[in-house]
């Protein structure tokens, strides 16, 4: 869990940075007093995900090493789990109530005419 948080607190300090760095280059090059919002936020986000492939290669390594631990322990318990079940059970692999088998076919008594 400490990774995802730090992963991804990166991602958006990151995200954050290259806002700010753009919102300042634009008032830098435009003497403008107000900014559009839409265009800078679209600009940032292209610029932090390249960025975050190369600067953020390590914890991202990190992170997904972590999940795969999880992952294998969470299969090795289901294995486990299910081995167990098969051990447990003498009958069928369902052991659950059976139905009721069909009732036995009866001659039909006709009325005597």
């Amino acid at each position: 869990m400490k990774e995802f948080v730090i992963y991804t607190a990166s991602r958006i300090a990151l995200f954050v940075a290259a806002y700010a760095v753009v919102v300042g280059l634009y008032l830098a090059v435009s003497g403008a007093d107000s900014i559009p919002l839409f265009w800078p936020f679209l600009v940032a986000i292209v610029i932090s995900s390249v960025a975050s492939v190369y600067l953020l290669k390590g914890q991202r390594a990190r992170f997904a090493a972590v999940v795969e631990r999880r992952a294998q322990a969470a299969s090795r318990r289901f294995e486990q789990a299910r081995a167990k079940e098969d051990h447990d059970e003498p009958g069928p692999p369902h052991a659950g109530p059976q139905p009721a088998p069909p009732p036995e076919e009866r001659p039909e008594e006709r009325p005597e005419r």
